[in-house]
């Protein structure tokens, strides 16, 4: 009983692992990926490559397609629209979104952290509505001090936002760490819900794995700018799989 109390406690966000963590999820608008991703469903699979530093639809490219899924291909299609589809893989809004203290239970290897979904300038109207009835979840290294995923879940049936009702819903982010500066990116995600509406069941289950991401400065200029902000902070050594910044 003793030993529960002492591994549970309440942490603000801005101190100690988590700010370093948070930090390092940060990353400037100046850094771009370049990146394989490779989106599956129960019906299909699809995989493209993507590189800002193309044009046209260089930039966006199709290597492999295997079934028929118009949901997948919707997804698809939405993130290769974006005007910078990298961007997904930089979780720059986490600090924003874990609000300004969290409940933490120390599970030895890794913090588990509890904490309700704050919306931020970047969420969207469902993120919003989301964040009243999802169950929200961090796991840390508080060692590496790097986040290793963030998942939601829905504790109990609700009436979704556009009628029907909402029975399950699971989605989670993975993180790792880039090697070369120490940035925390998402590395995948998965989407599991099921709904029913109109006498009939709604199940969709897709999820998003970064096979492949090179990650680079817009300009040189911009790079000399970042590593000499970096050399100025103190070190830490990370258990994970790249230097922390």
């Amino acid at each position: 009983m003793w030993l529960a109390l002492l591994m549970a406690f309440s942490l603000v966000t801005g101190t100690g692992p988590m700010d370093s963590a948070l930090s390092a999820t940060e990353a400037p608008k100046t850094l771009r990926a370049a990146f394989t991703v490779e989106l599956e469903s129960d019906r299909a699979k699809r995989v493209y490559a993507f590189d800002p530093r193309k044009t046209g639809a260089e930039r966006w490219q199709v290597l492999d397609w295997q079934g028929e899924d118009d949901e997948l291909e919707d997804v698809a299609a939405n993130w290769a629209a974006e005007a910078a589809p990298d961007g997904r893989l930089f979780p720059d809004d986490l600090r924003a979104s874990l609000g300004r203290s969290v409940q933490v239970d120390d599970r030895g290897h890794a913090w588990q952290i509890s904490f309700r979904h704050t919306p931020s300038k970047n969420d969207g109207e469902f993120d919003v509505w989301a964040a009243e009835r999802l169950q929200a979840t961090a796991w840390l290294d508080p060692v590496g001090e790097r986040f290793l995923r963030i998942d939601y879940t829905l504790p109990q049936p609700v009436a979704g936002p556009e009628g029907g009702r909402l029975t399950k819903y699971n989605q989670s982010y993975f993180l790792r760490t880039e090697p070369r500066w120490g940035m925390s990116y998402v590395s995948g995600f998965s989407v599991e819900l099921e709904a029913r509406a109109a006498f009939r069941k709604i199940e969709r289950r897709y999820s998003a794995t970064i096979v492949n991401a090179e990650f680079f400065f817009a300009s040189a200029q911009a790079q000399r700018d970042f590593e000499r902000g970096k050399a100025a902070k103190p070190t830490l050594m990370t258990g994970l799989d790249g230097p922390a910044r």
